[in-house]
């Protein structure tokens, strides 16, 4: 039996003090001696959890066993079978949670790095591979609407293109990408790296339909009339807002939208694109996700002086990824944690200057299992910024619900499906992703798409529903 290797192979990385001044990306990932020594520590399970952890199933012992053996290709395109965004899903997974959370070796030591391991074999093979695509079964002169380019979107699009379905995929923006092009900032997913796996799917013969809006430019039953089946994935792009004093005054932000000017406006590439946006010297986040993370982050790299999160409960409850609240601690992002705000207070021009806050204690867990923030009475203070972020969740957009008869909808406006297949209340209609969970994971949303592709094709070929 090898020897075991306790601890995971360290990935390098742009060093704090320079990476705030820049937008790329953090870490440089691994060398081909670093992947393969790191997959040399997977034990190789006869009964591999990690498969079980993953939404998409992708044969994690398999692809790790051919970079042990320096089959780097090979490694990529095992993933490739299963995943058609392997760079993606390598950089922004929540490895701890799923397949690495599993781990075997993780019960006494470091689990395997999957995640580095599934980028550094998608980032090799599109340094040196020859292109090659998988063979895509004859065409069944079937036709499927995709709405929505983003991780569900574009695994569904995948695998119905391998299937032979015939693949027309409308995005509403000029980019496509989805929350992978305007919600992730260029430090943590390069858009080059988006669009290379975007033109993969591309490749496979789906067509791409930008600045389309289904709702406006196409009703969904207008889509319908052309196409034998529709699969919407159209995100969650509706930000929720406090409801507090103040939210109106110039200088708040919804994440979503700062996000947005930032990575799809380009505002990352100032003075070559002078993209409207409030260069704030203090600027404070409000939540305690990926989201906000990503947000305080980017407000350091557009020059803020001072960039803090807000956040209700403590360290211990914030649901972003350890590595990203790791990432931000290093840059100096400020943390106020206990901390929910109450109101907003602006200047005579009506810009923010303050906000007022209010301090919290834990009390019992509530429905999400994590301890509820309980206000202490009289503990008011004020944060003085001029910029902040409110990024505490988002719904589903209402459009195409309202614009479509019959198609059922449940909290927060998800539309609702089959867990297991993705119907919808319509038949012929298939959703996954954030608009049918509100917001959850890139993989999970894909994890969506490769049910929904499954099942749309049982339907294209026998019609049942």
């Amino acid at each position: 039996m090898p020897k075991v290797i306790p601890t995971r192979t360290p990935m390098r990385e742009q060093p704090p003090h320079e990476r705030i001044h820049n937008f790329d990306e953090v870490p440089f990932g691994y060398s081909p001696e670093e992947a393969m020594a790191e997959a040399q520590r997977c034990l190789q399970c006869k009964k591999p959890g990690c498969i079980e952890g993953c939404p998409v199933g992708i044969d994690i012992p398999g692809f790790i066993a051919r970079i042990a053996q320096g089959d780097f290709l090979g490694a990529a395109a095992l993933i490739k079978q299963t995943n058609a965004l392997p760079a993606v899903t390598g950089r922004v997974c929540p490895q701890e949670e799923q397949c690495e959370g599993v781990c075997a070796l993780g019960k006494r030591f470091e689990p395997v790095a999957i995640g580095r391991l599934e980028r550094f074999a998608a980032d090799w093979e599109a340094a040196h591979g020859d292109g090659r695509l998988p063979e895509c079964r004859p065409p069944t002169g079937k036709r499927v609407a995709v709405v929505g380019s983003g991780p569900a979107g574009i695994t569904v699009a995948a695998d119905l293109a391998l299937l032979g379905h015939e693949v027309v995929m409308f995005e509403a923006l000029h980019e496509p990408g989805g929350v992978l092009v305007y919600g992730i900032p260029e430090f943590r997913l390069p858009k080059a790296i988006v669009a290379r796996e975007v033109d993969y799917v591309c490749r496979l013969g789906v067509k791409l339909v930008r600045n389309f809006v289904v709702g406006l430019t196409r009703t969904l039953d207008e889509l319908l009339e052309e196409f034998d089946a529709v699969f919407l994935g159209t995100g969650a792009g509706l930000p929720w807002f406090m409801g507090i004093p103040g939210e109106n005054l110039n200088g708040i932000y919804s994440a979503n939208e700062y996000l947005t000017r930032v990575n799809l406006m380009k505002a990352y590439r100032f003075p070559e694109y002078d993209t409207p946006i409030v260069r704030g010297r203090r600027v404070a986040t409000i939540g305690g996700g990926n989201v906000a993370m990503d947000a305080a982050r980017t407000a350091l790299r557009l020059g803020a002086e001072v960039s803090m999160i807000v956040y209700r409960r403590s360290r211990e409850e914030m649901p972003a990824r350890a590595e990203e609240i790791h990432h931000a601690e290093e840059e100096g992002v400020r943390f106020e944690l206990l901390t929910t705000p109450v109101a907003f207070h602006g200047d005579d021009h009506g810009w923010v200057k303050e906000i007022e806050c209010i301090r919290n204690e834990l009390g019992e867990p509530d429905a999400s299992g994590r301890r509820r923030p309980v206000p202490i009475e009289g503990s008011n203070f004020r944060i003085p910024v001029d910029t902040v972020i409110v990024a505490i969740g988002q719904a589903p957009n209402p459009l195409i619900p309202r614009t479509t008869p019959g198609l059922a909808t449940g909290k927060h406006g998800v539309i609702l499906v089959d867990e297991e297949t993705m119907k919808t209340s319509r038949r012929g209609v298939f959703a996954g992703g954030d608009v049918a969970t509100g917001g959850a994971t890139v993989i999970l949303a894909m994890g969506h798409g490769k049910k929904a592709a499954r099942a749309i094709d049982e339907y294209l070929r026998t019609g049942q529903w």
